[in-house]
């Protein structure tokens, strides 16, 4: 069974910054795609950044380019999403997720495991 648990999540002021944690088991950070999502309220999912296990590589949305840095912690088995120059539009649940498909991007289908979320909550 594949648990993924996210923290970090909180509510600050627009151009601060937070740290999301997602605590995976050794098996799902050795093997699995890792990503973040998000989703705010009436909207669908989006891909907000991915890295791929093999060689670390990393994606990221347009929208958070420059601003959020995706990184893994090999020594806990943990993923990270750095978020820096928070706006209120990046308000929403965030979730970690984890795919154990051989194709991977930045669509929410491409994804088969999920945590149960940590808010975020950017005010003006």
């Amino acid at each position: 069974q594949v648990q993924l648990v996210e923290s970090g999540g909180g509510s600050v002021q627009a151009g601060e910054s937070l740290r999301l944690s997602c605590a995976a088991s050794a098996y799902t950070y050795r093997s699995y795609n890792m990503g973040w999502f998000r989703q705010a309220p009436g909207k669908e999912r989006e891909g907000v950044a991915i890295i791929y296990k093999s060689k670390g590589i990393a994606g990221y949305a347009d929208s958070v380019k420059g601003r959020f840095t995706i990184s893994r912690d090999s020594a806990n088995y943990t993923l990270y999403l750095q978020m820096d120059s928070l706006k209120p539009e990046d308000t929403a649940m965030y979730y970690c997720a984890a795919s154990s498909w051989a194709v991977t991007g930045m669509r929410p289908s491409d994804y088969n495991y999920w945590g149960q979320g940590t808010q975020v909550t950017v005010s003006s």
